[in-house]
């Protein structure tokens, strides 16, 4: 569960437009993460124009997930901009995850159909990061 949709969506808004460009695919993720979080169109469409503030999510499973979305949004197109990777750092070290996390999460996604990697193996990477 999500404790603040709308917060969660702007940061994958934001990550959608790090690049300077948003693509189809992008747009149809998001709206379907909002639809099975229950957030109106109306809504998701006003936070492109007024986004949210962050809000870090407080226990750790809630970061992971939060954090592989984004990561999840960002490959959704199929191509990964500089402008992405130094966006996604910076909400990683704002939620206390270390750049090397999204490295080897990078890494597996690419091992895997549509980048989905089993969530064993997110908890894997990050238990070997913090343990």
């Amino acid at each position: 569960m999500v404790n603040d949709p709308k917060s969660l969506l702007s940061d994958l808004i934001y990550m959608v437009m790090a690049d300077g460009k948003i693509q189809t695919s992008e747009i149809q993720f998001i709206e379907k993460l909002a639809k099975r979080m229950s957030v109106p169109m109306a809504d998701v469409y006003e936070l492109f124009e007024n986004p949210k503030k962050t809000k870090v999510p407080f226990s750790e499973a809630e970061r992971i997930t939060h954090f592989y979305r984004l990561m999840l949004v960002m490959k959704i197109d199929g191509e990964t901009h500089e402008e992405e990777l130094i966006a996604l750092e910076k909400f990683g070290l704002n939620m206390g995850i270390r750049p090397g996390v999204a490295e080897q999460i990078q890494s597996k996604m690419s091992e895997y159909k549509d980048g989905v990697v089993p969530p064993k193996e997110l908890l894997k990477i990050f238990k070997a990061y913090y343990n």
